[in-house]
């Protein structure tokens, strides 16, 4: 219990202690003598991994994308004005601590990745490598989220105060380079210590050194899989995505989550501290149309007596606690950063567009059956994948790549929301319209407020210039798609 609260502490300092990532707090890391920076990297790179998996994937981004695309609904708060679209989709201070934290968390690995390469330890290749994929994995979830972002000109504490935005399209090139670099990186031979219990991510102490270094490698190639695939509408290349996910995970037990027991569930603490989600009528109405489909009354918990599902209307139902939730919901649930049923679904979806004449489902079934296994609190792992996704009647290529579209965004409830949020924006980009979309969202609100990204941080609207004149008023989330769904910025 000492050790969460520590830890748990450190997430929740670094998520709301940073007041400006571009000035007077970039100052206060070089002089506060609370908060030293020349640190061993092995116990900096510890902090890096508690904070990208607790606050800055499975925090408020999710909470906030879940809604949005209809995996959970927002009955109260905050997440019931994000569902009716009342100020937080546009608010400059919705997302400020995650936003915040990302830009922290990228300049602790930035010092770590400094000191590995050419400071005081040069040749410390496995942390090295290690850190270049979290930064790079920070950098992509802060793009995709918020666009065009400073980067270039930040991490400058008193040299810089108002960083220019860098264009995502060039932030992604930084992204793959980085994860290029730490691929070859990892595959040096260090004379330095392993992090061993240092590293919560992958660390088992029956590993080898060589075994829990390659589950780096594997995961920075499906990283390279996710995020080339995410970039298939501006160009497209299905047979590299392919490559990489070759060279990826091969089993459940590879994948990138954190799962510690020190580190609690983002969604269950917020589930016990605040009440705030509920059980989508979308998501349920979905599943209910395919027959069979075990997670319909699986996912979500009966509530009176008799027990019955009491589901949100998405957009439309009242202000209240008294819905369904989430069965899925446990302290000790992963928190995903690039899952095994992800990698299996990207690679069924590239399969699929890189030659229209692929109509097996053998790779979606692959996918179905990990899904039904993931590990959480409720999993279906009873459930035949291969009748289930023979029921489902697919015959063309079209129909092959909406299923793995909809099933893809099953999988990803309840704790990967983000990434559905990032999978809805680029189908719409590459099916011309939500009419033509695979997956249907119910909330009226969507005609004319679905939002196409998230506000920037209050702490840079307020004192960056750059950011200030492209906030504007924060409508912009509803009229400007990122680059790789179509927009310009």
């Amino acid at each position: 219990m000492k050790k969460y609260k520590i830890i748990l502490l450190s997430v929740i300092i670094a998520s709301i202690s940073l007041n400006s990532c571009s000035e007077d707090v970039m100052d206060d890391i070089n002089t506060n003598v609370n908060n030293p920076t020349d640190v061993p990297s092995r116990f900096a790179i510890t902090d890096a991994m508690t904070s990208t998996a607790f606050s800055n994937t499975g925090s408020e981004i999710p909470f906030y994308t879940g809604v949005y695309v209809e995996l959970n609904a927002g009955g109260f708060g905050q997440m019931y004005n994000a569902e009716i679209r009342n100020s937080e989709p546009q608010n400059q201070t919705t997302f400020n601590n995650s936003w915040n934290s990302i830009y922290r968390t990228m300049y602790n690995l930035k010092l770590i990745i400094d000191k590995c390469s050419t400071g005081s330890e040069k040749g410390n290749y496995n942390t090295l490598g290690i850190a270049q994929v979290l930064y790079a994995y920070n950098l992509a979830l802060l793009t995709d989220m918020f666009g065009d972002v400073p980067f270039t000109e930040a991490f400058q504490p008193g040299v810089i105060f108002q960083p220019k935005l860098d264009r995502q399209e060039d932030l992604y090139k930084i992204v793959f380079a980085t994860l290029d670099d730490a691929i070859i990186n990892l595959g040096k031979t260090s004379t330095y210590p392993v992090l061993g219990t240092q590293d919560l991510i992958y660390y088992k102490k029956e590993d080898t050194e060589a075994v829990h270094i390659s589950k780096w490698i594997k995961a920075a190639n499906g990283l390279l899989a996710r995020y080339t695939l995410r970039l298939s509408f501006k160009n497209p290349d299905y047979a590299k995505v392919l490559t990489y996910v070759s060279k990826s995970f091969t089993n459940k037990n590879e994948e990138f989550k954190m799962n510690n027991s020190s580190i609690p569930n983002p969604y269950d603490q917020f589930k016990t501290e605040r009440n705030y989600l509920f059980a989508s009528k979308s998501l349920y109405e979905k599943l209910f149309a395919r027959a069979n489909d075990p997670r319909a009354n699986g996912y979500f918990t009966k509530i009176g007596t008799p027990a019955i599902l009491v589901l949100y209307d998405n957009g439309v139902s009242s202000q209240s606690q008294t819905y369904s939730q989430s069965a899925l919901s446990n302290s000790s649930n992963p928190i995903f950063m690039l899952s095994y049923h992800e990698l299996l679904f990207i690679k069924a979806e590239a399969e699929a567009r890189n030659s229209t004449a692929v109509t097996s489902t053998a790779s979606l079934t692959a996918a179905v059956n990990a899904a039904f296994n993931k590990d959480e609190s409720v999993n279906f792992s009873t459930t035949n994948a291969t009748t289930y996704v023979a029921g489902l009647g697919i015959t063309t290529n079209a129909s092959l790549l909406k299923e793995i579209a909809v099933q893809k965004y099953f999988s990803f409830y309840e704790n990967e929301s983000a990434e559905a949020f990032n999978d809805y924006r680029r189908l719409l980009a590459m099916y011309g319209s939500a009419a033509a979309h695979p997956i249907q969202l119910a909330n009226p609100k969507n005609a004319t407020q679905f939002p196409l990204r998230l506000p920037y941080g209050d702490s840079d609207v307020s004192t960056n210039d750059n950011v200030k004149s492209v906030f504007g008023d924060g409508s912009y989330v509803y009229k400007e798609k990122v680059w790789w769904a179509g927009g310009t910025r």
